[in-house]
């Protein structure tokens, strides 16, 4: 497993002891059985800044440290990464800025995990590459080790080839991403991109969803397959977190804290400027306005989980989201009675279960988003069949999902301002029915299925003999 981050956030004292604790997470969920069983290699960065350490034993998984200094975290991570490849690859929403000196600190850091990866990796392993960060670890890791099968699985969206082309090094991260064997992608939109990026900037011959990599001296020809296999949550967790009695006595307790409104609307999201926060409070606000919901008897909660708060349009975002938040609760707040409820911080799954069971429902208003898995985290939690999920149409899981939750577009906000209305006062009995069509989509598609779907196609690729 090859991916930005360790499962585990990591300190060493001054003495070298290392002292470790699991991050939560669905993708560490999904692949700690896999990863045990297979006596498999995690290879990740830290999270901190030059913080070394040799490979350690961790839940019965092999952690290999991938050691990052302060100036390749600036120009790998938070410039390239998230200044370069998040906005381009979200719809422009935001500009992308292109820095030569990024782009040769995102080389070196790949260059070290395809390293790293290739120094732990058996004859004919499989190694499963994630995420945007990575994606010239690929090409890197096969001209090191041709005789892995290598798979990487992009979270986020790929822009339409017309978007993608803005970017200087364009064919550099499809030849990247080419050295995998299966590239996995949350929608078949995604795919299809992907496979038009190739036709227009290589000229590797493609058949559907199969590209075709031609042989030389160094490497036998193979083919190239992209595909759809959309990510999903720890379901049977988060059913079973809303069934217990203390949860569902806090959900109770926070709507009493809450002033006991008649309807409390819930918006879950990292504060990142893809996610349409900035959209939710503006139809919010004008509904308000309007008199079509009374801040007396409605109440928004947000919670903006911090995000990234060293790049520069984040820290705008946040300044943009908090004036919005403050303009409407000192219009249409009361005392002891705020008409937004704004929260900069995280939550325990604990506490984000009693919150989606508190709330009667969930505002999803993404601009673009790969899949958004707080939509299902809220279905999961549902077994009551109550609430209603209000989904942006821009997210992977409106593929998924549809029909069942009120598709809006975010970017038309009187369409917004209706759905969420009607939102607000469906009948319970078209809600049961709702929740009860999602609950069976999404309880029987849980993360575990999804890596083993994965999985299962990359281990059938021919095993390679060649190991130079």
């Amino acid at each position: 497993m090859v991916a930005n981050r360790l499962p585990v956030d990591f300190a060493v004292d001054d003495e070298g002891n290392l002292d470790w604790q699991r991050s939560p997470g669905g993708l560490v969920t999904a692949l700690e059985p896999v990863m045990q069983q297979a006596d498999g290699a995690w290879v990740g960065w830290s999270g901190a800044p030059d913080l070394a350490h040799e490979p350690f034993e961790a839940d019965g998984m092999l952690l290999v440290p991938v050691t990052l200094s302060a100036d390749e975290i600036e120009g790998y991570y938070e410039g390239f990464a998230n200044d370069t490849l998040w906005p381009l690859y979200h719809d422009v929403i935001a500009p992308p800025t292109y820095h030569r000196q990024w782009w040769d600190a995102y080389k070196r850091v790949n260059q070290r995990f395809a390293e790293a990866a290739a120094a732990q990796a058996a004859r004919g392993a499989v190694v499963w590459v994630h995420d945007y960060q990575l994606q010239l670890v690929p090409k890197m890791l096969r001209e090191l080790r041709p005789d892995l099968r290598i798979g990487f699985f992009d979270h986020i969206p790929f822009p339409p080839v017309e978007l993608f082309q803005q970017l200087p090094w364009r064919k550099r991260i499809v030849e990247g991403l080419l050295g995998a064997d299966l590239i996995g992608f949350q929608r078949g939109g995604d795919a299809s991109n992907f496979v038009r990026a190739v036709r227009r900037l290589t000229d590797h011959p493609t058949r559907g969803s199969v590209i075709s990599m031609g042989s030389d001296d160094a490497t036998p020809g193979r083919r190239v397959r992209a595909a759809a296999f959309p990510i999903s949550i720890d379901t049977q967790h988060f059913d079973e977190l809303a069934r217990k009695p203390e949860v569902q006595a806090r959900a109770k307790e926070i709507r009493a804290d809450l002033g006991d409104p008649d309807v409390v609307m819930l918006g879950v999201d990292r504060l990142d400027y893809t996610k349409g926060i900035r959209h939710r409070i503006k139809a919010y606000g004008e509904l308000l306005q309007d008199g079509r919901i009374e801040a007396a008897t409605t109440t928004l909660v947000q919670v903006a989980s911090p995000s990234r708060e060293n790049v520069g349009a984040y820290q705008e975002l946040r300044e943009h989201v908090e004036v919005l938040v403050g303009r409407v609760n000192g219009e249409f707040g009361e005392i002891g009675h705020s008409a937004i409820h704004y929260l900069h911080h995280s939550y325990p799954p604990v506490e984000m279960a009693a919150l989606y069971l508190a709330a009667d429902v969930m505002l999803v208003t993404s601009l673009r988003d790969g899949m958004n898995l707080v939509a299902k985290e809220y279905i999961a939690a549902r077994s009551d069949l109550g609430g209603v999920l209000v989904l942006s149409e821009f997210t992977g899981a409106a593929d998924q999902l549809a029909p069942g939750p009120l598709l809006v577009n975010p970017h038309d906000i009187d369409g917004m301002k209706d759905i969420i209305v009607a939102a607000a006062h469906m009948d319970p009995k078209e809600k049961r029915r709702r929740m009860r069509n999602l609950r069976r989509k999404v309880m029987g598609d849980d993360v575990a299925k999804w890596s083993q779907s994965f999985l299962g196609v990359l281990t059938a690729v021919p095993a390679r003999d060649s190991y130079v």
